[in-house]
C-alpha cells in the first residue's frame, strides 16, 4: 500500500473512531428536556401509543477530516408504559483532510429503551437502552464501521423544580479490526428558562475506541424551543477537552405525536 493511501486509511479510521462518539452515541433519543441535543441520554421512553421523530443533522470537525450525518431519521414508538423501540437511518458522509467526500446511507441503528424504576421524592429514575448497529453502510468510503455493534448503557434521571439531570454509563462492544471496545460516561444539567425554552450543558467521556487513541473527554451546550406541542427546535455545540474534536455540532427538528 503507497504512504497516501496509508495516510487516507489512517484518516478515515480516525474520523469513524471519533464518530463513534459524537455521531452514534447521539442517535439514541428521549423525551424533549432530555436526550437529544446532547450526546447523554435518559432512561425515560416515549408515552405508551406516541410517537417522536427526529429530522436531525451532526456534524463533527477534527484534524482527521469532517464526518457526520446530513440528515438522519430517528424514530421512536412508546410500546408499553416503560417500553420504547427505536429506529435510526442515517445518510452519512465524511471528507477526511485532503480527500474526497463521500455520501451515502451509514449504519442502521435499533434499540430499546426500558424503564425499571419510576422516579419518586428522593428516587431517580433509572432504565437501560440497547442498541444495535448494523453495517448498513458502505465501510470502504468511511460511511459505516463494516461489521455490527452494540450500546449497552444505563440511564439515570431526576428533577427538581425548574431543572432536570441525567446521567449515566454504558459499555460499547466493538469487535472490529484495530478497534477496541470501550467505556461511555456523561452527565448533563438543563434548567427550564421559560414556558417553551430550556438550556442545558453536559460533559462526557469515552475511553479509547480504537488501538492506539487516547480517550476522549469533552462538553456541549445545548438549547431547546418548543414551538408547539408537536413541533421542538433542538441545538447544541461543543468540543473535546482532552481528545481530537476541534468542533461537534447538532441540529435537529422533533416532532412528538
Amino acid at each position: 500500500m503507497s504512504k497516501p493511501a496509508r495516510r487516507s486509511l489512517a484518516s478515515r479510521q480516525q474520523t469513524r473512531s471519533l464518530r463513534s462518539l459524537w455521531v452514534i452515541a447521539i442517535f439514541g433519543s428521549g423525551a424533549a428536556l432530555a436526550g437529544p441535543p446532547y450526546v447523554t441520554d435518559d432512561p425515560e421512553p416515549v408515552p405508551e401509543g406516541h410517537w417522536e421523530v427526529y429530522l436531525a443533522s451532526v456534524h463533527q470537525v477534527s484534524r482527521a477530516g469532517v464526518s457526520g450525518a446530513a440528515p438522519f431519521v430517528d424514530a421512536n414508538f412508546g410500546a408499553g408504559p416503560d417500553l420504547q423501540l427505536h429506529a435510526l437511518v442515517p445518510l452519512a458522509y465524511e471528507r477526511p483532510s485532503g480527500g474526497p467526500t463521500s455520501f451515502g446511507v451509514g449504519d442502521l441503528e435499533l434499540g430499546v429503551k426500558l424503564r425499571f424504576v419510576q422516579e419518586g421524592d428522593a428516587r431517580p429514575m433509572v432504565g437501560v437502552y440497547p442498541a444495535f448497529d448494523f453495517p448498513t453502510g458502505d465501510a470502504t468510503k468511511g460511511l459505516g464501521a463494516g461489521h455490527w455493534r452494540a450500546f449497552v448503557p444505563v440511564w439515570l434521571m431526576k428533577s427538581f423544580g425548574m431543572w432536570t439531570s441525567f446521567a449515566g454509563a454504558g459499555y460499547w462492544i466493538d469487535r472490529g479490526a484495530g478497534r477496541e471496545s470501550s467505556w461511555y460516561a456523561g452527565a448533563t444539567l438543563v434548567r427550564r428558562l421559560a414556558d417553551h425554552v430550556s438550556a442545558g450543558a453536559e460533559l462526557f467521556e469515552q475511553t479509547a475506541a480504537q488501538v492506539g487513541d487516547r480517550n476522549n473527554f469533552g462538553f456541549n451546550l445545548g438549547l431547546t424551543l418548543d414551538v408547539n406541542e408537536v413541533d421542538h427546535l433542538l441545538l447544541s455545540a461543543g468540543r473535546s477537552l482532552v481528545g481530537d474534536s476541534q468542533l461537534q455540532a447538532y441540529v435537529g427538528w422533533q416532532l412528538t405525536i
